[in-house]
């Protein structure tokens, strides 16, 4: 092969992926030399040729050959058996293993094909029922000299080339992606359990799920609000975190209501605060974790006034929030007086609703004029329900005759952050 020559093509397997590459390839006037155990594999596919008598053959007329089998086992046949890949592939030629293996697998053949000078990537691809229509994308591994030189005849079948990394990112990305696949069956498979006990058609949850989101945005959406660091923003973690720990606590209800059991439902809940890289209940970092004044004997007594305290900041703020508060050191009495008191004594008492208390608060801050404040009650009332956008502003305009313009301003500017932040932040299903 010269330098400016196109690569041959060669293609090991002809399933459904491994065929689709082969159609794909000879629809782009790069037709590939072919093997498959089975001896009429390329009957059905239209202008691949037909298949050779072994692997080394295929190695014998190919640059770049694509292995397209079924487990470990055969991708090692394929490659290092006898009549295989490497009994007859020249150096500087490339296998690309499209099979998803185990990454151990994919070391083994990786140093098998180095000690033949023969390049070597790990390939996931995704979906295979597009490989016949040019349709899949190519999860690469490996060298990026050699992802070059393999790089006219992977064009010539796939839509799309991510070389995500050296020889094994290809294929840990294309587990990973599995996971999200398989994940999300079993996801599906409790949601649609839920709505059968509550009566409701799942063909219905099908509907809306489609009509919510068709174009499966929301798999994405937590990655995609990561920030250049590739971690989620703490601010975005514990305005979320409220909003997906009460959903999640509604379908548990629902569940026991119903008796279906999810446990993927309850370990999404369990693990809400790790997901949104948030201190859980149980890390230093969290406020349900600072133990207060032994004197005191809060925390032991589960009617102690500091847990009281907790549980009003969740009902105050949105569930999660006690889990998601700042790192104290352990007996700080800054934040003993905060939970014991403010909210497990006066936030709690009887009288006055979470909402009547909140307008309180809200009329007293609006007149210090601190927006900063004004947000953290606005999210509050807004992730609780208490409180829409449209009162929000009429409440700013009323405001503004008793605490002065000014100040106003600054109130409706803790209002406006507030509702943006919740419209960022709120699932596309909410």
């Amino acid at each position: 092969m010269t330098p400016k020559s196109t690569p041959r093509a060669g293609v090991v397997g002809l399933g459904m992926i491994g065929g689709g590459v082969a159609v794909s390839l000879t629809r782009s006037g790069q037709t590939p030399a072919v093997f498959d155990v089975r001896p009429d594999a390329a009957d059905q596919l239209p202008g691949v040729p037909d298949v050779l008598a072994s692997p080394a053959e295929v190695a014998a007329a190919s640059d770049v050959m694509m292995i397209a089998v079924v487990n470990a086992a055969q991708a090692r046949q394929a490659i290092t058996g006898e009549d295989g890949i490497l009994s007859a592939a020249r150096p500087g030629s490339t296998v690309v293993l499209l099979s998803t293996v185990a990454l151990p697998v994919v070391r083994e053949l990786a140093t098998a094909c180095a000690e033949r000078e023969v390049g070597f990537l790990d390939c996931g691809v995704t979906p295979g029922d597009k490989a016949a229509e040019h349709g899949m994308v190519a999860i690469v591994g490996g060298n990026a000299e050699v992802v070059e030189s393999a790089r006219p005849v992977l064009a010539g079948w796939a839509k799309r080339i991510v070389h995500c990394g050296p020889s094994g990112a290809g294929m840990a990305t294309k587990i990973a992606r599995n996971v999200v696949t398989y994940g999300t069956w079993r996801t599906v498979h409790e949601a649609a359990a839920l709505a059968s006990a509550a009566g409701v058609d799942p063909v219905r949850l099908a509907e809306v799920i489609e009509a919510a989101d068709p174009d499966g945005r929301t798999l994405l959406q937590l990655l995609g609000m990561r920030g250049e660091d590739g971690k989620l923003p703490d601010a975005v973690g514990r305005q979320i975190t409220p909003l997906m720990t009460k959903d999640l606590d509604a379908a548990l209800t629902l569940s026991e209501d119903l008796g279906v059991t999810v446990p993927g439902v309850r370990v999404s809940r369990e693990r809400a605060a790790e997901t949104l890289e948030q201190p859980s209940a149980e890390e230093p970092g969290s406020a349900r974790a600072v133990a207060p004044d032994p004197s005191t004997g809060a925390g032991e007594d589960p009617n102690s006034a500091y847990l009281r305290g907790l549980d009003l900041m969740d009902q105050v703020y949105g569930p999660g929030f006690s889990d998601a508060m700042p790192k104290q050191p352990v007996g700080d009495p800054f934040m003993d007086a905060t939970v014991n008191y403010l909210f497990g004594e006066v936030w709690s008492r009887p009288a006055l609703s979470v909402r009547d208390r909140r307008l309180l608060v809200l009329g007293a801050t609006a007149a210090l004029g601190r927006s900063d404040l004004i947000r953290i009650q606005t999210e509050g009332a807004l992730i609780n329900g208490e409180l829409v956008p449209e009162q929000l502003r009429e409440a700013a305009l009323h405001l503004a005759l008793y605490v002065g313009w000014g100040n106003a301003t600054a109130v409706r500017n803790g209002f406006e952050e507030a509702i943006a932040a919740q419209n960022d932040a709120a699932p596309p299903q909410d």
